[in-house]
């Protein structure tokens, strides 16, 4: 796990920002955490992450993907990706992936640089996936990241947000039909269900960043199983740590 801190930093106010749907708040905090740590990656890489997740919310991406089962909302539902915040998406990956090759050939074990690209790797993976519906080549990246997310924990256990890039492959993957999986296997990646939710529960419950997001694909993959009581009681907790996101208190409404 990512130690925290004996007091809140600005990453931490910007992770808790984001997730409350307060994108504007959260650039500002990752941007003066960048000007105090300029060779920080994970600075510009939470950046980013920002910056596809205010997408996520603009385009219902996380509605539409993962909670409803309704085919005409989702037929409906066009995305129209903001090319304005593609770029500047696009510019904090770059950027991190500069300061974690320099970080890298600096002291290959830089396990803050290891999990600043596994971070870039999986936005840029789901940018590609949810927004642009480009699957092959984001399966590419999950897979890779994935695979950096294996090494990492191998050498330090506790590192809890890295198993949500195993938990993801694993778990989403698994959602694909027998013969897709089957080819899905033959190409390298992983469509281990059991897996993947192992891995989710590690960083919902150990993980520092990337916990809530963590818990709410916990929700997402309770709902599916149809276990309403497990997805309402995330849900529950996830809008009372962050009233300002109405997409907590909308799927709850709608268990009811």
């Amino acid at each position: 796990m990512i130690s925290a801190p004996a007091q809140t930093t600005l990453l931490d106010a910007g992770y808790r920002q984001m997730y409350n749907l307060q994108f504007d708040e959260a650039h500002e905090s990752f941007h003066r955490w960048e000007q105090q740590h300029p060779d920080d990656p994970l600075a510009p890489v939470s950046d980013a992450a920002a910056y596809l997740f205010s997408e996520f919310e603009r385009l219902h991406i996380l509605q539409s993907e993962f909670f409803t089962d309704d085919a005409a909302f989702k037929k409906r539902h066009k995305l129209n990706p903001d090319p304005q915040l593609k770029q500047n998406f696009e510019a904090d990956l770059t950027k991190a992936g500069q300061l974690t090759e320099i970080a890298l050939k600096k002291s290959p074990g830089d396990q803050n640089a290891q999990f600043s690209e596994i971070m870039r790797l999986g936005l840029h993976s789901d940018y590609l996936a949810l927004v642009e519906k480009r699957y092959v080549a984001a399966l590419s990246e999950m897979k890779t990241g994935r695979s950096m997310a294996e090494q990492l924990v191998a050498n330090n256990p506790s590192y809890s947000d890295a198993y949500l890039a195993i938990g993801v492959e694993n778990y989403m993957l698994s959602l694909k039909s027998a013969p897709v999986r089957w080819m899905l296997r033959l190409g390298g990646a992983e469509t281990d269900k059991d897996r993947g939710l192992e891995k989710l529960r590690l960083t919902a419950e150990k993980g520092h960043y990337l916990l809530p997001y963590a818990r709410l694909l916990l929700a997402v993959a309770a709902m599916r199983d149809h276990d309403s009581g497990q997805a309402k009681t995330i849900l529950e907790a996830l809008s009372k740590q962050f009233p300002r996101n109405h997409l907590y208190a909308e799927e709850l409404a709608r268990m009811q």
